[in-house]
Order: structure tokens, then sequence, then C-alpha cells
């Protein structure tokens, strides 16, 4: 933690903000009494997104159902379909 003057705050803001994007921590003192501190910020939690499987059920039958519409539009699955000469 460093105690810098407001003069020199503002003089020398944008060094001081490269030190606390680095993980450091700056007290701005006026006449030797600290009054503010700087401090770096935590990135944003990225947004979610409901209903991601809003889809899914409780239901065996239900599921297998979207899991069929889903895979294989046409209604047809690749291993059940046989064609017969």
């Amino acid at each position: 933690m460093r105690i810098v003057n407001i003069h020199e705050a503002k003089t020398h803001l944008s060094k001081l903000l490269e030190e606390v994007s680095l993980g450091g921590e700056i007290v701005i003192a006026k006449s030797g009494k600290p009054m503010a501190r700087l401090t770096g910020i935590s990135p944003a939690k990225p947004i979610r997104k409901p209903g991601f499987l809003k889809w899914k059920s409780k239901s065996p039958i239900t599921s297998m159902l979207h899991y069929r519409m889903i895979c294989w539009p046409c209604g047809i699955h690749p291993i059940l379909w046989h064609h017969e000469n």
C-alpha cells in the first residue's frame, strides 16, 4: 500500500492506475490524512443464460422425443433405419 498526496495523484494518475491494475493499492491523502483508496476491480462475472436445458424433462419419453427432434430432424434414427432389398 502506497500513500500519495492529492497533487501527485492528479499529476501521475495514469501511472497510479497502471500500478493498481497490477494488483497494487494506493491511498490518496490530503495533508497527511487518508482521504481515498484506489484499488483495482475484479472482472465482471459472465452473464448466465437461463433456460439452457429448458427442454430437458423429467419424463424419459419426453426427453427421448426432444433428443430425436434435435439429433435427427428428419425423424429417421440412423441405427433403427435399414434398407430392405
